[in-house]
């Protein structure tokens, strides 16, 4: 079986590993190659320095048409857009082997973890946003046959200046018959309905002793059938209610379980971080918290964790959830994009909400530090 190369030695890494895979890596350089590397790019095609496009409000604009086999490995876009929130009013949408339904659709930021419409830097091993603005996806998109990407204004100004480089490498044969394709499916809750708001605080006894052994209202990061693997999430909140909106436990009903399968120990911890992620942000590659926000109704956090290490399995179906606060008591507002692999074809996603409703807001749910009912 042909290996796709380097990347996928590389995003199965630990971080522990990372120094020998790299030598290793090295050690790789000077073996041949049976592919042809390729980029697509925004270039002024007239030789000139005007390396962009221009896409109008409401316009779809292809920026990758390609046949295969291949494998995308690498995706760059910058953006410049007098439109406030540009990032949740683009939407990305990828499609493999000239598929009806796309198995990448989510607001552009939202795919590069940046889920509350604001530019911020940080670094991971498949996403990095670097100084200014830079977006990059390094994780590995095999086709077959064809790979479409496109991406759809739904604002109100037109977006001056797209600039992309996608790389990929053309494979003289098919790739192997059991490659899986690669998913990302965005999901929001605004805000994420708790079942009470008299609480004073997330310790209070009578929130601490509820029981949810089912999950049945936890917020869900994404619904798969078929088989293939889990490999992570990146999520925003914006809280509408005062204290720590990190309670919750992730949980992963697999091949059709109806009690979790995996249930773990709360929100911080799921994402690798602890008590309340400290008091400063924190990225790492294959985990972190680059917003980090105070504990009170308006403040923000965006998170992200990878299961580059060991990615989760499934053979028939997958539900990988969390809980919004202990049993969902809490009301805040979820933004996320989940990464899985899988065999074709793919359940349709869930419909993109409306633009005006992906925008972040509070919204009046009562409870500590909000003045709603």
């Amino acid at each position: 079986m042909r290996k796709l190369g380097w990347l996928l030695i590389w995003f199965c890494l630990v971080p522990a590993a990372l120094a020998q895979e790299l030598s290793g890596l090295l050690a790789d350089l000077p073996k041949p190659h049976d592919y042809v590397l390729k980029r697509v790019s925004s270039w002024d095609r007239t030789g000139a320095n005007d390396d962009l496009r221009k896409i109008a409000a409401g316009e779809t604009f292809t920026v990758f048409e390609e046949s295969g086999p291949g494998v995308i490995t690498h995706i760059w876009f910058t953006i410049a857009s007098a439109e406030q929130a540009h990032l949740k009013k683009l939407v990305l949408r990828m499609y493999w082997d000239n598929e009806p339904t796309p198995s990448v659709e989510t607001p552009i930021g939202d795919f590069f973890g940046l889920g509350l419409g604001e530019y911020f830097t940080y670094q991971s091993l498949p996403f990095a946003v670097g100084s200014t603005k830079a977006l990059n996806s390094f994780l590995p998109m095999p086709f077959q046959k064809m790979a479409k990407i496109t991406v759809t204004n739904e604002g109100k100004l037109p977006v001056n200046s797209c600039y992309f480089n996608i790389d990929y490498r053309k494979y003289p044969s098919p790739l192997p018959a059991d490659t899986l394709y690669f998913h990302a499916q965005y999901r929001q809750a605004t805000p994420n309905h708790g079942w009470t708001n008299q609480w004073q605080s997330n310790g209070d006894p009578f929130v601490n002793g509820r029981p949810d052994l089912t999950g049945e209202d936890n917020y869900v990061w994404m619904e798969a059938t078929g088989r293939g693997h889990y490999v992570g999430v990146t999520m925003s909140v914006l809280q509408n209610q005062d204290g720590w909106w990190g309670e919750g436990d992730d949980m992963f009903f697999i091949d059709g379980d109806k009690l979790p399968t995996i249930t773990g120990t709360g929100s911080e911890d799921y994402f690798l971080g602890a008590w309340d992620f400290g008091d400063q942000p924190f990225s790492y590659e294959l985990f972190g918290a680059p917003v980090k926000g105070e504990e009170l109704a308006g403040s923000r956090s965006s998170v992200y964790r990878f299961h580059l290490d060991s990615p989760i399995p499934f053979t028939k179906s997958i539900r990988a959830t969390i809980e919004h606060g202990h049993a969902n008591h809490r009301s805040d507002n979820y933004f996320s994009v989940a990464y899985w692999y899988q065999r074709e074809p793919h359940t349709p996603f869930p419909a993109l909400p409306p633009v005006d409703q992906r925008l972040p807001k509070l919204y009046p749910v009562g409870g500590p530090g909000n003045a709603g009912k």
